[in-house]
């Protein structure tokens, strides 16, 4: 932040706009630089991605065969796959061999590289929209560069190339007072939300489930106070990385597509997937559902496909039966969703009260925090642990370190387990939790600005003017994050492990 993103912009900036070629290759290079810096032995491994799916790209450019175009087009995506399996789930293949066949694999020294999910997906996306599109084609310079933009690179977001490359062929391609000013702002945004909510909120998250981990019984309020402070956590972590990738992008003079739009004001699981990681939930719509077959062949067949694409969904989020129940339970809320959707339909009710919306809201969320159990726990053992505590309406507890207010409300006190300060953990929980449902998100504070490629609605009374008084407060905030940065923790961003 303070020495690379600086030398990447002055160098960019440097560049006259009309020697565009440079100005591509001096991106490369400071991307594969902001690759390297994490561990330089699998930058050969990310270009040899690239090189066998852009040379695939133009053998289907190439090919006027449609059997032929589409064995190409097979072996291409099966090759990023295996390439991604054998990095990914190696390991979690063997550990499961193990379980079942009571056998001992060897587990295998693997490190997952940075970003192979999202590199992986991005050119897996790239390669089928040149099998329906044949006279697509894009220069080896152009589509590097796509691949390896290091804002979007670490995690996303998954972009599209006609989104990105494009732009990189704008004469005007030169980053203006705005751009510079929106930037700055979404990267400020995305960098509060990551130091001073995300990662104080996990401190508690992180007490309450390792608690459950060590085997102590969790009780009922640490239960549902530890999983909605990991609600919490994810929710301002990856906004906060979706925020700070977007303004980064932005200070080069690039538009990203939206990655995330207040997903907990979702008044249904359809919505929410509409809201929550938005470029991931339109790369499984566009590249997994539809190619099965999407809701064209049938209910039945619907079931399937919804129930595949939000497996995949799991096990892409991670190589652990854990992630594969939280995929499997959002696609069972996914099938609940479109029957209640269709009974509406055919019955002609009408719902337009603001208290049903309320209830929705409130119903989507909770069935989201049941979920997110397993994303945060370690194994099943943990998450049933964890659930248990939730769902046990006849025995409410509480630490007995807790405000007394608890006890006065039924709830049982129990030996303390997690050692958290409770009113500091319930006031951030409350305030978190404000934020989330009640504030507008950054890119509507900005909206005319024009922050995404996506066109948003700015809020009616509530918007951030870029002018002096913003300038101040975005310097007070960063003067508290770098201070926090030399006097606690860094912890990486959830999503760096995918």
């Amino acid at each position: 932040m303070l020495i690379f993103l600086p030398i990447a912009l002055v160098g960019f900036v440097s560049i006259p706009p009309r020697l565009r070629t440079a100005r591509k290759l001096w991106l490369c290079a400071v991307s594969v630089v902001f690759y390297a810096y994490w561990k330089i032995e699998y930058v050969p491994l990310l270009f040899f991605s690239i090189g066998i799916n852009y040379g695939t790209a133009e053998l289907l450019t190439r090919c006027s065969n449609a059997r032929r175009a589409k064995a190409i087009v097979a072996a291409g995506v099966a090759a990023n796959l295996m390439l991604l399996a054998y990095f990914k789930y190696t390991n979690f293949i063997l550990e499961s061999l193990n379980m079942l066949a009571r056998r001992e694999f060897t587990r295998l020294d693997i490190i997952l590289p940075l970003a192979i999910s999202f590199f992986t997906f991005t050119q897996i996306s790239y390669l089928v929209d040149v099998y329906r599109d044949r006279n697509l084609h894009y220069g080896f310079l152009d589509y590097v560069l796509f691949v390896v933009f290091f804002p979007h690179l670490i995690a996303g977001p998954i972009v599209r190339h006609w989104e990105i490359i494009p732009q990189y062929a704008r004469r005007d391609l030169h980053p203006k007072r705005v751009d510079w000013g929106v930037g700055l702002a979404l990267f400020l945004f995305g960098l509060y939300k990551k130091r001073l909510l995300a990662d104080p909120i996990a401190a508690y998250a992180n007490a309450i489930y390792g608690s459950a981990e060590t085997g102590s019984m969790v009780n009922s309020f640490d239960a549902w106070l530890g999983t909605t402070a990991f609600a919490l956590q994810i929710y301002f972590d990856f906004s906060g990385y979706s925020d700070m990738a977007i303004g980064l992008a932005r200070l080069f003079g690039i538009r990203f597509p939206n990655n995330f739009d207040s997903p907990y004001r979702a008044a249904s699981i359809i919505e929410f997937w509409q809201r929550w990681h938005m470029t991931l939930t339109r790369f499984l719509r566009e590249y997994v559902y539809y190619p099965l077959g999407g809701n064209r062949r049938g209910a039945a067949r619907q079931v399937i496909n919804i129930v595949i694409t939000m497996l995949l969904s799991g096990l892409w989020h991670g190589a652990g039966w854990t992630f594969i129940i939280w995929g499997g339970l959002h696609g069972a809320y996914l099938l609940i969703a479109h029957q209640w959707r269709q009974l509406v339909q055919r019955m002609a009710w009408e719902f337009k009260h603001w208290s049903y919306r309320c209830a929705c809201v409130a119903l989507t969320f909770v069935a989201v925090l049941f979920a997110w159990v397993f994303f945060r726990a370690p194994n099943v053992s943990v998450a049933a642990n964890v659930l248990s505590s939730m769902t046990a309406i006849d025995r409410l507890t509480v630490s007995e370190k807790a405000p007394s207010w608890l006890v006065h409300l039924g709830f049982e006190p129990v030996p303390d387990t997690a050692g958290i300060e409770y009113a500091s953990a319930l006031e951030l929980t409350i305030a978190l939790l404000t934020l989330a449902f009640l504030l507008p998100n950054v890119q509507r504070l900005l909206a005319e600005y024009e922050p995404v490629l996506e066109q948003m609605s700015a809020p009616a009374h509530l918007r951030v003017k870029l002018n002096a008084l913003a300038g101040v407060a975005f310097g007070v905030c960063f003067f508290a994050v770098i201070r926090i940065h030399f006097n606690a923790p860094t912890s990486p961003f959830i999503y760096f492990n995918f």
